[in-house]
């Protein structure tokens, strides 16, 4: 079996790198280092993407995509989160969540609306699924929308919506019909988030990003912005969601050279054949990472279901992300709990902040208990 790359492959593998060492600039990284969001650089980076078609590149010529097979989106992600220039982004949401969706579910006014706009980097969604008393069992949020005679009227609460203080419109879940079972009463909308009624209140996570607490009093949402079915919600949100659980390991292995550099100059590291097994078992389980990542661009090539192997991917990759995070720590002991600001951290704080910003990655997007379990009733047909 050939794992390797065709020559079509390799070229735009080698003219995405060319164009990132060029435009990821200094005014680009401190906008991502600093946890609060896109700013200009990062709206000014994101257009030139869309301009060349590389933020949907698999999407049909007509929607501003390059009608490339899935493998080159999956190429393009991990040669951008190998550059660190969207390291906390994984997939644009617009472009990686909500538009795939809209193309499958989507009305026709939807689509010549958002998509092209998406495609070329105009417009940014947030993601509005988690309510203070449902994460994990998404099928459990409350906030409601009722219907009017041109509109539904919102009311309710969402939290850790990360992108909502600077994306335009909102991907968002609520409960259309409480008296059903309750994921089958669940519809999904899109909402302008300058519409009267909503208010965006900060979050600080322990990372360092910000995210959001959003508000929504009496908000009016023109019936025309309901995606697909009323009711259907909960099934479009578990498609999306497996758009989302497709993680690159770009930026870990990036932050492995690194770490390895380093290990390089200290001679009492350089010969620790312990420090030599932690890495060799990262460095193994970074190529396993991207191994997942390739059979699901096979997988959707194909047009095959790939909800439980998405879900093995994401499990593997978080983990791994925190794996790797220990390792770091603990080859590098105290001067690891150093943070970027400090002047004496080695790798510039990095692993401190990975430290951070990886207990996250086994909750956001479905738990790894979630994980799991999809993977056993799904993967091995265990039963509920």
């Amino acid at each position: 079996m050939d794992f390797g790359f065709s020559r079509e492959e390799e070229a735009f593998r080698e003219e995405v790198r060319t164009f990132l060492e060029k435009e990821v600039t200094s005014g680009l990284r401190e906008e991502t280092e600093s946890g609060l969001g896109w700013g200009p650089h990062t709206w000014e980076f994101i257009g030139k993407l869309g301009a060349r078609g590389w933020l949907t590149p698999t999407w049909p010529k007509e929607y501003g995509g390059l009608a490339l097979p899935p493998i080159y989106r999956f190429i393009m992600h991990e040669e951008l989160n190998y550059s660190g220039a969207l390291p906390n982004e994984g997939l644009v949401v617009g472009a990686g969540v909500a538009g795939p969706t809209i193309m499958m579910y989507g009305s026709e006014e939807q689509k010549q609306k958002y998509l092209l706009p998406i495609a070329r980097g105009k417009i940014e969604f947030a993601l509005g699924y988690t309510e203070p008393q449902a994460g994990s069992d998404l099928a459990s949020l409350q906030m409601r929308a009722e219907e009017k005679e041109d509109h539904y009227l919102f009311n309710g609460q969402k939290v850790f919506n990360t992108r909502c203080h600077f994306a335009q419109y909102h991907w968002i879940a609520v409960r259309t019909d409480p008296n059903v079972p309750k994921h089958k009463g669940i519809s999904l909308f899109i909402v302008d988030m300058s519409s009267p009624g909503i208010a965006v209140a900060p979050l600080w996570g322990l990372d360092g990003i910000r995210t959001n607490e959003v508000f929504y009093d009496n908000v009016k949402v023109p019936k025309e912005n309901l995606v697909g079915e009323k009711n259907k919600g909960f099934l479009y949100t578990v498609t999306a969601l497996e758009f989302e659980r497709v993680l690159s390991v770009g930026g870990l292995k990036k932050t492995l050279e690194e770490l390895v550099e380093y290990i390089k100059t200290v001679p009492s590291l350089r010969q620790d054949s312990t420090v030599r097994q932690k890495v060799s078992q990262i460095a193994t389980e970074i190529e396993i990472a991207r191994l997942f990542a390739y059979r699901l661009a096979w997988l959707q090539q194909n047009r095959i279901v790939a909800n439980y192997e998405a879900a093995a991917s994401k499990l593997f990759t978080s983990e791994l992300s925190q794996r790797m995070t220990a390792a770091g720590m603990e080859i590098l002991g105290l001067l690891g709990m150093l943070q970027r600001d400090s002047g004496k951290a080695p790798l510039d704080g990095k692993i401190e902040n990975l430290c951070r910003e990886t207990l996250l990655n086994t909750i956001a997007g479905g738990t790894s208990e979630v994980m799991r379990n999809i993977i056993a009733t799904r993967g091995v047909d265990l039963p509920r």
